[in-house]
Formats: structure tokens, sequence, C-alpha cells
């Protein structure tokens, strides 16, 4: 049973317009908790709203997508950051908002652009579905 909706680009009413966010939170609006009723809305958008719901942060920009390609392990997000990591999390509840929230002011505030570990909500370390390394990243010689 697939849980997602098919791929679709990012609802972004103004794509070129520019951002005072360092940290960008997609959330995936139409992930389904595995065996949900598929007659009732999609648990995704109880998490969009739980995140919109969370104290805002001046530093972080949200943005409902429709899929994340995570089916299997959502409900899901995605921190990006330019010249920062990107973080991708699955096994997300519904009322993950504030801990995604918080996840991403760490991650804002870090100088080296990567989330700290310590400090980070708990469904964040044990959600991690992966880190993508930004484009300018080399890996030192040893």
């Amino acid at each position: 049973m697939e849980t997602c909706a098919s791929a679709s680009p990012v609802e972004d009413p103004a794509p070129d317009e520019p951002s005072a966010a360092r940290v960008t939170l997609f959330v995936c609006r139409t992930c389904r908790t595995p065996g949900a009723d598929p007659a009732v809305p999609p648990d995704g958008e109880g998490l969009t709203a739980a995140v919109l719901a969370a104290p805002s942060v001046s530093d972080v920009a949200v943005r409902a997508v429709r899929c994340l390609a995570n089916c299997k392990r959502g409900l899901s997000a995605a921190m990006v950051r330019a010249g920062g990591w990107t973080y991708v999390f699955g096994d997300l509840r519904p009322d993950s908002g504030p801990d995604l929230m918080a996840g991403a002011a760490l991650f804002a505030a870090a100088p080296d652009g990567l989330m700290p570990w310590r400090g980070r909500p708990d469904c964040l370390k044990r959600g991690m579905i992966a880190r993508v390394p930004p484009l300018s990243f080399h890996e030192d010689s040893q």
C-alpha cells in the first residue's frame, strides 16, 4: 500500500522571491501513517498544521510539499540550508511540529552547517533518514 501521493513540485507561490530565512523546512503534507484510513485526510496535513502552530523561528521558512518519497518511513520532513548539510527525517508523528521547529532553530544557529546532536529532539535523532553534504563539500584526504 502506497502511503504518499505521487511526487509534485513544491507549493511555492513565489519561487523567485528571496527569503530571509536561513533554513527551509519542507514538510510532506501527503504522508500517511502506515495502515491509515485512505478516506480521511493524510496525517501529513496534521504534521504541517503542527509545524505552523509551533512557535515561529525568524530564521526558518516552512513549506509544505506533496511528497518527499519517503513513504515507508513517513511522516517525513526535510531541512535545507545554503552552505549546510541537508537533513531528511522520517517516522515522525502528527504532533512532531514543535520538535521540527526546535531542530530547525538549532540548524539555523549552527556555525558549521551541521545540526548539533546535543539538544536535538529525540524524534530527530531516531528518525534521521539521511544527511546530505552541500555541493561545496570536499572530504579532507587523510
